[in-house]
């Protein structure tokens, strides 16, 4: 995949993202900006090999959030995007998805 086809990729799920939560439909807008973030993530990873990543987002962003060679902020980012939600079907942290998942998106492909 090019990096236009996944930037378009990237801002249609963000797109659906940022609807979601419009009309507060949070596990929906989380969804699709953890979708968003795995696909910066797959293109990021032709260039950068990480053996033994697996090709699903989240357990991507699992690997993201701990691998060292990233900075803080990025790996901060990861690890609230892929935080579960209480029983009362609240984040673990206050956290925006969206926003979350653009800065992994802005790190990993500039």
């Amino acid at each position: 995949m090019t990096k236009e086809e996944t930037l378009l990729l990237v801002e249609r799920e963000l797109g659906v993202a940022r609807q979601a939560a419009s009309v507060g439909n949070d596990g929906m807008a989380r969804v699709c900006a953890r979708r968003a973030a795995g696909a910066a993530i797959t293109f990021w990873l032709q260039f950068n090999d990480r053996p033994g990543w697996r090709s699903d987002a989240m357990s991507r962003i699992r690997h993201l959030e701990a691998d060292p060679s990233l900075p803080p902020h990025v790996r901060e980012a990861a690890l609230r995007l892929m935080a579960k939600v209480t029983p009362q079907f609240a984040p673990q942290y206050p956290t925006d998805p969206v926003e979350d998942s653009r800065v992994i998106i802005r790190h990993l492909l500039g």
